[in-house]
């Protein structure tokens, strides 16, 4: 069983940033591969990022691609997406998940284990 707790969310104006992070319980948490998700009002979930078991390998949705970067520690049980030069348009409940597999997926139901999510706000 994995818990994880997301933080980091808020209010910022445009070009601006945030650290997102989530902390993970349990002594299994460096064999997960993590992923990021986002919701939007009246949209469906969608795939952000996502990095392996090492943060080896990270995988990115082309809408952030080249302003946010996933990372994670290990040895803190914490995954941290930052997320730079933010616009009106990632404005959503950002979720962390987890995944027990090796290689991280872009499938919202291949993950096992999800965060309460935390707010992001990006204003004109």
């Amino acid at each position: 069983q994995v818990q994880l707790v997301e933080s980091g969310g808020g209010l910022v104006q445009a070009g601006g940033s945030l650290r997102l992070s989530c902390a993970a319980s349990g002594r299994t948490f460096s064999s997960y591969s993590m992923g990021w998700f986002r919701q939007a009002p009246g949209k469906e979930r969608e795939f952000v990022s996502a990095l392996n078991w090492n943060g080896a390998k990270t995988y990115y949705a082309d809408s952030v691609k080249g302003r946010f970067t996933i990372s994670r520690d290990n040895a803190k049980n914490t995954v941290y997406l930052q997320m730079n030069s933010l616009k009106p348009e990632d404005t959503a409940v950002y979720y962390c998940a987890a995944d027990r597999r090796m290689v991280p997926t872009t499938t919202i139901s291949a993950y096992d284990y999800w965060g309460q999510g935390t707010q992001v706000t990006v204003s004109s």
